[in-house]
């Protein structure tokens, strides 16, 4: 369910619940994907995401409407994060 709220009269929010629908899907779901839909903590786990960006992206392309591609992004954000961390030359240098 999405609401608009007015904010001191200038802008709106758009809030979004999940109803307890939404959330008994979630956590029926959830444990099948916990696994693989995870921060990474180590090289494994990374390499691991990055297999199923690659699949995911084979699946996915460029339809920005087809039901995996969010999933799709929460993954290269894992990744960027990993990356931001933990693998240096891909790091953006200081400029001294």
């Amino acid at each position: 369910m999405v609401t608009d709220k007015p904010e001191a009269g200038r802008c709106k929010i758009i809030v979004t619940t999940m109803t307890q629908a939404q959330i008994n899907g979630v956590k029926e779901a959830w444990p099948k994907l916990s696994g693989i839909v995870q921060r990474p903590h180590g090289e494994k786990e990374y390499l691991c995401l990055i297999g199923l960006l690659d699949h995911l992206i084979d699946e996915v392309g460029e339809d920005e409407n087809h039901p995996l591609a969010s999933l799709m992004e929460v993954i290269g954000v894992l990744i960027e994060k990993y990356e931001d961390e933990h693998v240096p030359q891909l790091r953006p240098q200081s400029r001294a």
